[in-house]
């Protein structure tokens, strides 16, 4: 169907505004991702308290490109996704990813696909900040 929605943002990330972008009368399934920050990592040496997420400046681009090429490859649905910048606490929206179609199927499938492509390509870096006051670089986010 379409991409309704893409954005990296540095404010705080909408999960019913994502869920209202791929909904309509046609849509009998809708489903969603949300990626949070959580208080660990196999690469900390230590507790996380915070992360803050960089962007490329292709990253709009980027995003676009991919849920693009996510609703090609899935004509019977419409994505919505978006990606934080900035300074993002323990439990707090990282990414949102929304998926609407007719069938059930549709949406789970190509809200997985979504959520790869982005964890894979999208030029976004994240520094873990710990709970001693030290941090770590980590590659894409």
């Amino acid at each position: 169907m379409a991409v309704a929605l893409t954005s990296i943002s540095g404010t705080d990330l909408d999960l019913a505004a994502h869920l209202d972008a791929v909904s309509g009368p046609e849509q009998g399934a809708l489903t969603s991702f949300v990626g949070t920050v959580r208080d660990h990592s196999p690469d900390a040496a230590g507790t996380v308290t915070q992360l803050e997420y960089v962007a490329h400046p292709d990253a709009e681009a980027v995003l676009s490109r991919i849920a693009g090429e996510v609703a090609a490859a899935y004509p019977q649905v419409t994505v919505a996704a978006s990606h934080r910048t900035g300074t993002v606490a323990v439990g707090g929206l990282a990414i949102v990813v929304c998926v609407g179609a007719a069938h059930r199927v549709d949406v789970f499938d190509a809200c997985r696909h979504l959520v790869e492509r982005i964890k894979a390509e999208l030029p976004m870096w994240k520094k873990q900040m710990l709970a001693d006051g030290s941090h770590q670089w980590v590659g894409s986010a």
